[in-house]
């Protein structure tokens, strides 16, 4: 539809023309509804995604995009409404048994997956203890699972030694991929061509991978739930300059992008306005988006709590939300943030925003001010999961204070390895979600026996505190909510009080869809899910 800015330079003619186009389009609207009233099958849909993800399937690494496009591919046990209430997927019905240390699931038959072959128990059980091995959270999140029973080619029992109350919330495909074990038993399961080339049960089957430019899946004809899917074909493009995924987004090129394969926070409010466009804010719960501040607690001068606490009080983290995250985002001073609301101690407030504070905390731990000004020096990583503005913005905070902090700035991979591998860093800003339970989420942040060199998305503080495993490990285990609640309110107290991290809160979730996409994001894994679901409106 022409815009009114445009319509007041048209000839009369051309206006009446535009009017009588208007009023018929109104009439097909109102009897739209009827034609519209079952999806429509067909057509391409072209997604952005950034950054470029290192493979397609969630098994050995979520790093990048591909939590994001295996699960079109790939699928999980379960899948999960926006209360994180678990719905049938290739399991149809689960139990647990009165003492919580077994989980029986009957699986779906007649599912096949891409090569022809048929989905079995088999699959399930060699999917699970392959995540408990190589998965980066698959050791925690399965670490209490023993064995994997298999009496017949429809029933899977996951055995425990210890109760697991998040593990049934823990098999959506973007989290826990169930992946055919007739194609990876027996190989090198890092190095597998099927991370990259993947063969799965999903509504969409791999047809090519063309290194940075873009993926392609096709409909996959034979999938069990018909007639799902709707689309005929997904195009992942690949594109790095955030201005021009705007200008593929604003002129139709693209049809969908979400968080960092999307648009600049500056632009949202432009797009709000924009005719072929609509803006979503939703948070998915599975997720759970959140970002920190943490401390190397290697680094000498940051070994102190006082220190800490000053840099803490420096670091203004509601301007922070209004100026980096354009309000867009929703600030919480806890690890454990607001989205999982059963857990998430609201009485944790930040720091009180107090540079003169700040600078007599630092002359009292030793840190005065140098002949230039300057008490010390620290080294500033970001991961490119949070902007560059993200990081000036500490850069600016500290300087005030008399802290030189200087910003290094690399690749998503460069990024992992200097500061999970080299561990070259005094402050980093992470993307570190809090996902759908906080054993899962946050534990690996705080648990000092999650410290480990090389191990992304880890314990990169290198903090420890013993009453803090105590009450992390005990949360694990423990079936009681009203207990398992106040084990992890106990927690965010005392990382509270330590300071390794400062806690920034739900960073701005931004998905920008093309007015025909309907039903991209049904399930509460929301962008991660399948896009069985998703067609095109006419």
């Amino acid at each position: 539809m022409t815009s009114p800015s445009r319509n007041k330079n048209i000839g009369p003619l051309r206006r009446r023309a535009l009017a009588g186009a208007a009023a018929l389009s109104a009439l097909a609207l109102l009897a739209a509804p009827a034609a519209w009233a079952q999806p429509r099958q067909g057509g391409t849909l072209n997604w952005l995604v950034n950054p470029v993800p290192a493979s397609i399937v969630p098994l050995t690494t979520t790093a990048g995009g591909n939590a994001e496009i295996g699960p079109k591919i790939v699928e999980g046990l379960l899948t999960y409404d926006y209360e994180l209430k678990p719905k049938p997927l290739l399991a149809t019905a689960w139990s647990l048994s009165a003492d919580g240390l077994q989980y029986t699931f009957t699986l779906r038959k007649g599912v096949k997956w891409h090569d022809g072959k048929d989905f079995t128990s088999a699959d399930v059980a060699f999917s699970i203890l392959t995540l408990k091995q190589v998965h980066p959270r698959g050791r925690g999140t399965f670490a209490n699972v023993v064995e994997v029973r298999t009496p017949d080619p429809y029933t899977a029992v996951v055995v425990l030694s210890k109760p697991a109350p998040f593990l049934l919330t823990a098999l959506a495909a973007t989290e826990s991929p169930i992946v055919p074990k007739h194609l990876y038993e027996g190989t090198d399961i890092a190095a597998s061509k099927y991370n990259s080339q993947p063969i799965g049960t999903g509504p969409f089957v791999f047809k090519e991978w063309v290194q940075g430019s873009h993926i392609i899946l096709e409909r996959n004809p034979n999938y069990w739930d018909k007639p799902k899917p709707y689309l005929d074909r997904v195009v992942v493009r690949f594109v790095l300059d955030a201005a021009a995924r705007a200008a593929a987004l604003e002129s139709g090129a693209a049809d969908l992008a979400n968080g960092t394969g999307g648009i600049p926070l500056s632009d949202v409010e432009r797009f709000r306005k924009l005719p072929g466009v609509e803006i979503d804010t939703r948070i998915s719960p599975y997720l759970g988006s959140h970002q920190q501040i943490y401390f190397n607690l290697d680094t000498p001068a940051l070994q102190k709590v006082e220190v800490r606490r000053a840099i803490a009080q420096a670091i203004d983290v509601n301007a922070f939300a209004k100026t980096v995250w354009y309000g867009l985002g929703t600030p919480s001073a806890s690890p454990i943030g607001k989205g999982i609301s059963r857990y998430h101690d609201a009485s944790i407030q930040p720091y009180p925003y107090d540079p003169k504070a700040a600078e007599a905390a630092l002359d009292a731990a030793g840190f005065k001010r140098g002949a230039g000004g300057t008490r010390l020096k620290l080294r500033v990583l970001y991961n490119p999961f949070q902007e560059r503005r993200a990081a000036d913005f500490v850069r600016q905070s500290l300087g005030r204070i008399g802290i030189d902090a200087a910003v290094e700035s690399y690749d998503f991979a460069t990024y992992v390895t200097k500061a999970y591998t080299e561990r070259a860093f005094d402050i980093t800003l992470e993307s570190l979600t809090n996902l759908f339970d906080p054993t899962v989420g946050v534990q690996r942040v705080f648990w000092s026996k999650n410290f480990k060199v090389g191990l992304p998305f880890s314990n990169a503080a290198h903090y420890v505190n013993p009453e803090v495993d105590r009450l992390l490990e005990a949360a694990a285990v423990e079936v009681d909510e009203t207990k398992r609640r106040q084990l992890f309110v106990d927690f965010q107290q005392i990382v509270h009080r330590d300071v390794p991290s400062i806690e920034l809160g739900a960073n701005p979730a931004i998905t920008v869809l093309a007015k025909k996409v309907r039903d991209y994001g049904p399930t509460g894994e929301h962008i991660r899910g399948s896009f069985a679901d998703l067609y095109f409106q006419p």
